[in-house]
C-alpha cells in the first residue's frame, strides 16, 4: 500500500520533472554566487552544475570514491590536490567493476565511471582541477558526502568535524553524536529496504525535498524544506 508520504514525494517529483525548464530557469535566476566549487564523492555535484547551466569548475565530475579514499582525501585535501593523477588497472576494492579508468592520487583511488579511457579522464580532471584552484577561498567550496560504498557512520561524524565551512551529508540513518542541520536523514518509501542512500543522480533529484540548494550556495546556510 502506498502511504501518504510516498504519494506526496511521487507527485512532487513528477511536478519537478514535468516543469523542469521552469524550475531550472527560476533557480538559475536566483543564484548570485557563481564562483562556488562542489566537492562530491559521486554524481550529485555534477547535477548542480548541469541544472544551473554553468561550467564545471571542479574535477569531481563523472566519478565516485569509496568511503575510505574519500575521507582520506578530505582530511588532507590541499596536499592531494597537488598530486599528479596516475592510473592502475585493477582497484583494491573487491566489488569494483574495473571496466572504466581507475585513477590514483598517491594512495587514494578515483573511479572515473563515466569516462571511456584514461586520456579523457586525465585531460578533464587536470583542466577542471586547474579551474577549481583559481578559487582559493575555501569558504566558496561546498563538500558533500553520503553513506554509499563504504562510508560509515563514523565517517559521517568525522566529515562534520572537518574544518570546512560548507558541508552536507545524506544518510538513511541519524548521525552519531551531536545533531546538525547539515546532516540530511533520507526518508524511505514503504517498500524501500535499502540501508544506504541512492546513487548521486537520483539523490540530487530528491534533494529539493530536504533543503534549498540555491540558498546553500548563496549563503552557506542549510534551509530545510519539506522533510526535517
Amino acid at each position: 500500500m502506498v502511504g501518504i508520504v510516498d504519494l506526496e514525494v511521487f507527485l512532487k517529483r513528477k511536478i519537478r520533472q514535468y516543469f523542469k525548464v521552469y524550475f531550472d530557469s527560476r533557480e538559475q535566476r536566483s543564484l548570485f554566487n557563481k564562483d562556488f566549487v562542489i566537492v562530491s564523492r559521486n554524481c550529485w555535484g555534477s547535477q548542480i552544475y548541469q541544472q544551473l547551466n554553468i561550467p564545471y569548475n571542479t574535477p569531481f565530475i563523472g566519478l565516485f570514491f569509496y568511503g575510505p579514499c574519500y575521507m582520506k582525501l578530505l582530511k588532507d585535501f590541499d596536499r592531494y590536490m597537488g598530486v599528479d593523477l596516475n592510473f592502475i588497472p585493477v582497484s583494491k576494492y573487491k566489488d569494483a567493476k574495473n571496466d572504466y579508468p581507475i585513477g590514483v592520487l598517491d594512495d587514494i583511488e578515483i573511479h572515473f565511471q563515466h569516462y571511456s579511457n584514461e586520456d579523457e579522464a586525465r585531460s578533464k580532471w587536470n583542466r577542471r582541477k586547474k579551474r577549481m584552484l583559481l578559487q582559493q577561498n575555501k569558504n566558496h567550496y561546498f563538500f558533500m558526502i553520503c553513506d554509499r560504498r563504504g562510508v560509515t557512520s563514523e565517517d559521517l561524524t568525522d566529515f562534520h568535524g572537518l574544518p570546512f565551512k560548507n558541508k552536507v551529508s545524506f544518510s538513511i540513518n541519524p548521525m552519531l553524536g551531536e545533531k546538525t542541520e547539515e546532516h540530511i536523514i533520507l526518508r524511505q518509501q514503504s517498500n524501500d529496504k535499502r540501508t544506504f542512500a541512492v546513487n548521486g543522480k537520483k539523490l540530487y533529484k530528491l534533494t529539493f525535498l530536504y533543503f534549498d540548494v540555491i540558498q546553500w550556495l548563496n549563503t552557506g546556510k542549510i534551509q530545510r524544506t519539506r522533510f526535517k
